[in-house]
């Protein structure tokens, strides 16, 4: 598998468990039924748990074009080292995007989010040229 797969395959596992600290936060605050019915959902979490929710939802939304760039770039051969480098940066943009969203960093999300939509251009612009 081409490192581009490989990123976009971490990427979505990633994806996957970045819900599990806030739901375990639900858990432990409403309880297992309170987390696991709409009753709470209008409660707020502490800041961090929030943040997490938010930071889930923005790489939800951020992996459809990534999966999307990668998997063109594959049909179309046009895979190559910068896409593989571009790749590797999304997912640890992705990571520190998490980390810094969560812990309240200033500018770090920005920053992160920045640094993942340069590395999307990066494949992009591999793709169209």
């Amino acid at each position: 598998m081409s490192t581009d797969l490989t990123m976009l395959t971490w990427t979505a596992g990633l994806t996957l468990v970045l819900w599990l600290p806030y739901i375990l936060k639900r858990l432990m605050t409403f309880g297992p039924l309170g987390a696991l019915t709409y009753k709470n959902d209008a409660e707020p979490l502490d800041d961090w748990a929030e943040r997490a929710k938010k930071a889930h939802y923005n790489a939800i939304e951020n992996l459809a074009p990534f999966a999307v760039l990668v998997l063109v770039a594959h049909v179309a051969s046009a895979a190559n080292a910068a896409t593989a480098a571009a790749a590797i940066a999304y997912f640890w943009a992705r990571v520190a995007h998490y980390i810094l969203y969560v812990a309240g960093v200033p500018f770090g999300r920005t920053l992160t989010f920045a640094l993942g939509w340069l590395a999307q251009l990066c494949i992009l612009y591999q793709i169209i040229t």
